[in-house]
């Protein structure tokens, strides 16, 4: 039998989802651990799946011939596609009357932690250069945007720093060499820039001994009330659950995804920039949640379909993303990237973190969101949900998320071009 490009066995697929289902037990076994009532969560499900690559990636891939690397390609876009399609669905109905009240604070929050990253990243290249640490300009170049993109947990700055490295290739230095230079700098700084926000979005809360009651009151009040629908009697479900509308919005995000923009007219030979699948299905979350209905048709999912597709999708999302990168992670290590990567992500958090509380002002949830939005950090969101009890933080988390996937992207060329 042929899939997903290689020959497998009915045996190599059980192995492989007798894998997926150990890691997702073990790994909530993992998230469930608290110490000072501190717990990774969702995200002990990343750190099973990080160890799992680690120790055992081989041996599947050998079992299941060729097929486990784009089977877990397969869960980590399936997993972002259900959990952003249904954190647009759920911050539709405030989306409107937050951004009307925040738009600037949120641009703003977007462009400071991003270029945060951006300032950390030229730092570590001006440490590199005066070290060493690379055999030349370019690979040191290409391996800080890789580790940028991977701080900033951004696929599309990682996409898009591949296609415009190329152009620094030379007689010395192959184009292929720097392209994988950025995947392996994206994978060594990805573990801690999950790990990291996850861990500041619980610790900031407790540090400043923050009262949740008000903080969920503050966000409320900033958030407005829920849009009125007119209903015009009995609205007519599509299917008992609401699936369909669910469906055909990730349908209609997928497809405004892979839009690809040129940006050769902005000086950026070679690369295009798009929403990506994350960014279209989220933008299209959000317009269907916000208007709720068409006619006397209910295209809003039922709210128990939301709240299980996020966190599904959240747990095959970091399946997906943290056995590949476990695998990628201890092939490559290098202590000296690993404490860039760390410095790339704890700048933004904390610059972040100073200007929305010292500057913005915002309530806490509010920044703690916006930052999680700047940061494009998916299971921060899920976490920042998990402890602060209430489901309107995505509206900051997807107001700010538009403002850092293009800066971070733009950034990352920026460097390439200068560096």
């Amino acid at each position: 039998m042929e899939i997903f490009g290689g020959a497998i066995s009915v045996k190599g697929v059980t192995f492989f989802l007798f894998a997926v289902f150990a890691i997702a037990a073990l790994g909530y076994l993992l998230g469930r651990i608290k110490i000072k009532s501190v717990s990774l969560g969702a995200a002990g499900v990343f750190i099973v799946a990080l160890i799992f690559g680690a120790l055992l990636y081989a041996p599947v891939e050998a079992e299941t011939a060729g097929f486990t690397l784009n089977a877990f390609k397969l869960l980590e876009m399936l997993g972002l596609v259900l959990f952003v399609t249904s954190v647009g669905f759920t911050a539709g109905p405030k989306f409107i009357g937050n951004i009307k009240k925040n738009f600037k604070s949120y641009v703003l929050i977007g462009l400071v932690i991003t270029f945060s990253g951006g300032i950390a990243a030229v730092i570590c290249i001006l440490i590199g250069q005066s070290t060493g640490v690379a055999s030349s300009g370019a690979e040191l170049t290409a391996m800080v945007v890789g580790l940028l993109s991977g701080a900033m947990t951004s696929t599309p700055a990682f996409a898009a720093s591949k296609s415009a490295i190329v152009g620094k290739a030379t007689e010395a230095i192959s184009a292929e060499y720097l392209e994988e230079a950025v995947t392996v700098g994206h994978g060594i700084a990805y573990l801690f820039g999950v790990i990291g926000i996850v861990l500041f979005i619980q610790l900031i809360p407790k540090i400043i001994r923050a009262d949740m009651d008000k903080e969920r009151a503050a966000l409320t009040d900033v958030s407005g009330e829920e849009s009125k629908r007119a209903c015009s009697g009995e609205l007519i479900q599509l299917d008992r659950f609401n699936f369909m509308p669910f469906m055909a919005a990730a349908v209609i995000g997928i497809f405004i995804g892979s839009i690809k923009i040129p940006l050769t007219s902005a000086g950026f030979s070679g690369v295009c920039f798009g929403l990506t699948t994350a960014g279209g299905c989220l933008v299209t979350a959000l317009v269907f949640g916000h208007f709720g209905r068409i006619g006397r048709v209910n295209v809003t999912p039922d709210k128990k379909v939301l709240k299980t597709f996020r966190e599904f999708g959240l747990m095959l999302f970091l399946i997906g993303a943290g056995v590949p990168g476990g695998a990628k992670f201890t092939e490559y290590f290098s202590i000296e990237y690993f404490l860039y990567g760390v410095l790339m992500t704890v700048l933004p958090l904390a610059t972040g973190f100073i200007f929305v509380k010292y500057v913005l002002k915002l309530s806490l949830l509010n920044g703690l969101g916006s930052i999680t939005g700047g940061r494009t950090s998916t299971p921060a969101l899920g976490t920042l949900i998990e402890i602060s009890g209430t489901e309107d933080v995505a509206s900051a988390y997807a107001a700010t998320y538009p403002v850092a996937l293009i800066s971070i992207v733009f950034i990352s060329q920026l460097i390439i071009i200068f560096f």
